[in-house]
């Protein structure tokens, strides 16, 4: 009878795993992030995968970044989400999104809707900023 009942515990513990969890293509599927909940209870991401992870025959790195010292860094590992909380049932508030494209950093919410993410980059209030659909990679 233990066993049974502790088999029932791991598979509840593994259920209780939060729908952002897991891995995501971007707007462009040109990249997946894998999301993340860590111990401090908040939600991160960063690449795992590249349709293009070369560039003149090498790993791409992260040229672009305002910080000279992060220019060498390479894409894939990238850490690109950092800090979302859960607010309410859909919704991820508080975090920041990076964009290797540009090397900028936006504030940024999270919606979620069944098999898509919609990611709000913003600067300031989120009136001003744009809005992804992230399509789920799994």
């Amino acid at each position: 009878m233990l066993t049974v009942v502790s088999a029932g515990f791991v598979t509840k513990a593994q259920s209780e795993k939060d729908k952002i969890e897991g891995l995501w293509y971007n707007d462009v599927k040109s990249a997946k992030i894998q999301i993340t909940k860590e111990k401090d209870g908040k939600f991160y991401g960063k690449v795992v995968w590249l349709k293009e992870p070369l560039k003149n025959g090498k790993p791409k790195v992260d040229e672009l970044n305002s910080d000279e010292k992060l220019r060498t860094r390479p894409r894939l590992g990238l850490p690109v989400l950092s800090g979302f909380e859960k607010d309410g049932d859909n919704k991820y508030t508080n975090g920041k999104i990076y964009d290797p494209n540009n090397g900028k950093t936006y504030s940024c919410k999270i919606t979620h809707k069944g098999k898509t993410l919609d990611i709000r980059g913003y600067i300031g209030i989120s009136l001003f900023g744009r809005t992804t659909t992230w399509e789920r990679a799994e």
